[in-house]
């Protein structure tokens, strides 16, 4: 019998709903169906009267969903989506993203083409894109506070975001550089497009093996965005005291001292997503983010004098 999963946004009602049809659907077709929240993604915050404070990556995985699982189908936003993709990376099972939220960056398909998204899924017929992932973790000398798996990026910065801050950054074996900014990013090519982007980095497109390192609001004219391979780890240490706060994927962290280190490198693991057709990352750009709109009128032919 085929296997498949549902995980679902459980604070919208219309994706509760579609996930009770939908597995009946399934069902019906002779399908094995797992049915669970995103609420099991959602990253936890440590703090300094707990400061270990953690789930470990492979602990997010729901009960049931495993290697035999052929697809899993994920109703949401974009929050959801990367929920979803800590929960189903280590397992290493496809995404069928279907949006339910607003901007949907990350989703693939929409809620009035899912029965169509849901044959060619239960066919087979798609292809599989892999998107990498970032492991963060937050040492205090060797006792590792708190780890996660990061599709977009890592965000450090003060509480409130509303003063400087001082890292000192070493990106693999490259001498140790110190920035002084708002907060720091380290983003992911799917992250690019995210917070990233507003902080005025550059747009990577899918694919490209590398990461980038974004200063928020930086103290200096010379300190930019760097983009490098994602061979490279990234180690920082935070210089300000009392303490920062570290953000996943805009969703949860923990409170990092300056006796810490936060140590990034790509992740073993990948998300997998299902396209249903050639994605055209261009168009997602345009359509999504406004990006290459025309601002002039061109001429559709040219009278020769």
């Amino acid at each position: 019998m085929p296997k498949a999963g549902i995980i679902y946004n459980d604070v919208k009602p219309i994706a509760a709903r579609i996930a009770i049809e939908l597995k009946d659907k399934l069902t019906a077709a002779g399908w094995n169906v797992i049915v669970t929240t995103s609420i099991g993604g959602i990253l936890g915050y440590s703090n300094p009267e707990s400061p270990v404070c953690h789930t470990p990556i492979e602990g997010l995985t729901p009960p049931g969903f495993d290697s035999e699982m052929q697809f899993a189908v994920v109703l949401g936003g974009d929050g959801t989506v990367l929920a979803a993709s800590r929960q189903v990376a280590p397992a290493g099972i496809p995404l069928l993203t279907v949006n339910t939220g607003h901007m949907g960056f990350l989703t693939e398909t929409y809620v009035n083409r899912l029965p169509q998204a849901i044959e060619q899924a239960m066919a087979g017929e798609y292809e599989i894109e892999e998107q990498s992932m970032l492991t963060v973790k937050v040492f205090r000398q060797q006792t590792v506070l708190w780890e996660a798996l990061c599709l977009n990026e890592m965000v450090l910065h003060r509480e409130p975001l509303t003063s400087m801050c001082h890292f000192e950054i070493a990106v693999g074996r490259h001498a140790p550089v110190d920035i002084a900014a708002d907060g720091v990013i380290v983003s992911t090519p799917t992250g690019s497009t995210a917070y990233s982007l507003s902080a005025g980095g550059p747009v990577i497109t899918p694919g490209v093996p590398v990461l980038q390192l974004v200063p928020i609001c930086p103290h200096s004219l010379a300190s930019r965005a760097l983009v490098f391979p994602d061979t490279e780890t990234v180690n920082i240490y935070p210089v300000n005291i009392p303490r920062l706060v570290m953000v996943v994927d805009g969703n949860g962290g923990c409170y990092v001292f300056p006796e810490d280190r936060v140590h990034l490198e790509r992740s073993p693991y990948s998300i997998r997503f299902i396209r249903l057709q050639r994605r055209e990352f261009f168009r997602i750009l345009r359509e999504k983010l406004g990006w290459g709109l025309p601002h002039a009128a061109k001429p559709t032919s040219v009278e020769l004098p």
